[in-house]
């Protein structure tokens, strides 16, 4: 009797516990259905067709939107910028993000303000950051150019082919605070007992920097590496706010130089009106972002160092 109440007792435990679980995890099951799969299948579903947000009559045009955008070469171009400017984006945050975090690790006096003012642009939001450097990157009022004159150099027109390119990157550089913060967190973890070791050894400043603190800190840079590769891929609104006023149909004219791969799926869902096509675009682009970034995890066993070894590794 005994061991049929224990176990009666232990199968009503987990009933309740698992009633409990889906219970409490139901308000994020229901928002990732309604919210992120259902919008997902809906536009994997209209890639298919050929339509365009407000005409009921769309038909099944099958693969004709994926074909027609591996051969379309704005679509191609609008690929090729925003590989590059991941390419060139992506290290400077890491290592930028990296060197605060250095830098704000020192015995500092009011090194606590001095974290605090780095880190508060990445709490601004986004479109009010973008509006504020859109002002300061103004070629007749910007302070920016203010600045240049001081220093007799002539004003320069940044939001414009080619230099709207290091616009938008210094934008994204801004908000290096967040960055710093994980970085700062993964320095301080850093056991002292081996930077004191490797010290003892002969090692100078910059040998245990490179041999001992960056091995110690590697999985963080990784998870760094990812989030802004990811982040990067899918920036829209910082090149849309920065561009000038002038309108092409329903959205603003964007350079050459900052017309990414987002911004060109938000002119053919907005001006065009293809939503179909622009699904597609969407759906190829989903498919290139997993590729990049399975890439980017099959390279972190080359320097990603880990303090307990993995499974897959023993």
């Amino acid at each position: 009797m005994t061991t049929k109440g224990t176990r009666r007792r232990r199968k009503g435990w987990q009933r309740y516990s698992s009633r409990t679980f889906y219970l409490f995890a139901s308000p994020w099951l229901l928002g990732f259905a309604l919210l992120t799969a259902l919008p997902l299948g809906y536009a994997l579903a209209i890639s298919f067709t050929n339509f365009d947000g407000h005409s009921p009559r769309w038909r099944w045009v099958g693969l004709r939107n994926y074909t027609e955008l591996f051969g379309d070469a704005d679509v191609l171009a609008s690929m090729v910028r925003t590989l590059a400017f991941t390419a060139i984006a992506v290290p400077i945050m890491v290592a930028g993000g990296l060197g605060l975090a250095v830098l704000l690790n020192q015995r500092l006096k009011a090194v606590g303000l001095f974290r605090a003012i780095f880190f508060l642009p990445s709490v601004v939001p986004m479109v009010a950051a973008a509006i504020m450097w859109k002002l300061i990157f103004n070629r007749d009022v910007g302070i920016l150019n203010e600045i240049l004159d001081v220093i007799s150099i002539p004003p320069v027109t940044w939001l414009v082919d080619p230099n709207a390119f290091y616009a938008l990157v210094i934008l994204i550089l801004w908000g290096l605070g967040g960055g710093m913060v994980i970085m700062l967190a993964a320095l301080q973890g850093v056991p002292a007992e081996l930077e004191e070791a490797a010290i003892i050894d002969g090692a100078n400043r910059w040998q245990v920097f490179r041999n001992v603190t960056v091995p110690m800190i590697s999985p963080v840079i990784f998870f760094q590496v990812v989030t802004g590769v990811i982040f990067t891929f899918q920036i829209v609104i910082q090149p849309l706010l920065l561009s000038q006023t002038r309108e092409v149909g329903q959205v603003t004219h964007v350079p050459e130089s900052t017309h990414l791969f987002m911004v060109q799926v938000y002119e053919e869902y907005f001006a065009n009106n293809r939503y179909g096509y622009a699904s597609a675009m969407l759906w190829v682009f989903f498919l290139v972002i997993l590729v990049v970034t399975l890439i980017v995890l099959r390279s972190s066993r080359l320097w990603v160092h880990y303090e307990v070894d993995s499974e897959a590794d023993r």
